[in-house]
């Protein structure tokens, strides 16, 4: 079964970010416009964006590539985040979702969440090379 995420996406967003850029303060880089505050309004709108994304991709596992295509050039191009920030978010986001939901994220949804956010990662990065 899925984590009922989609209803929370500005929570576990908010929340997922609040974590990397407490943890990963290099990640802070990138936004120096938002108030960076925990709960904050930015950290809600873009944890939605990010939390949106994932549940985007998540429906279109059969051709990744294409469903973030816009999303890739993005960071590649106009933004140029440095693609080791994605593995940092990915964890973030990991460590949020086994907080609010530990009785459902096992050993093996963990797994499968690594291995979703990895390929996702993969092709946020591919415009780099």
């Amino acid at each position: 079964d899925a984590l009922p995420i989609s209803s929370h996406k500005e929570a576990y967003g908010a929340e997922a970010l609040f974590r990397l850029f407490s943890s990963f303060g290099q990640s802070k880089t990138y936004f120096s416009h938002f108030d960076l505050s925990q709960g904050s309004a930015d950290l809600k709108r873009h944890g939605a964006k990010v939390l949106g994304a994932l549940g985007e991709a998540a429906s279109h596992l059969d051709n990744l590539d294409q469903a973030l295509s816009k999303l890739s050039d993005l960071h590649a191009y106009n933004l140029r985040v440095d693609p080791a920030n994605f593995q940092l978010l990915s964890h973030s986001i990991q460590v949020t979702l086994a907080a609010h939901f530990p009785a459902d994220f096992t050993p093996e949804a963990q797994s499968a969440w690594d291995k979703f956010i990895s390929a996702v990662s993969g092709v946020l990065t591919s415009k780099y090379r």
